[in-house]
């Protein structure tokens, strides 16, 4: 696993608990719903500016997506 793939994962994750659709994040954080697949997918690679708009639509801060990012690598 990359950290592309663990921060689509973590993306995934957080989406799921909080209990959005693709298109519901999409929506809240001004992004397509085609590229929130790409990230969750690890076919994209996000920007930092992409970064803090899923953090505001998912109610975290950046450092949490990367912080569980990165532990799904340690592991």
């Amino acid at each position: 696993m990359d950290i592309q793939q663990a921060f689509g994962e973590t993306i995934r994750e957080i989406r799921g608990e909080k209990n959005l659709t693709q298109a519901e994040l999409a929506a809240a954080s001004n992004l397509d719903e085609s590229y929130i697949s790409g990230i969750e997918r690890a076919i994209k690679n996000p920007t930092l500016k992409v970064m803090e708009q899923l953090a505001k639509a998912l109610e975290v801060q950046v450092w949490v997506l990367l912080r569980f990012a990165q532990d799904k690598l340690d592991k």
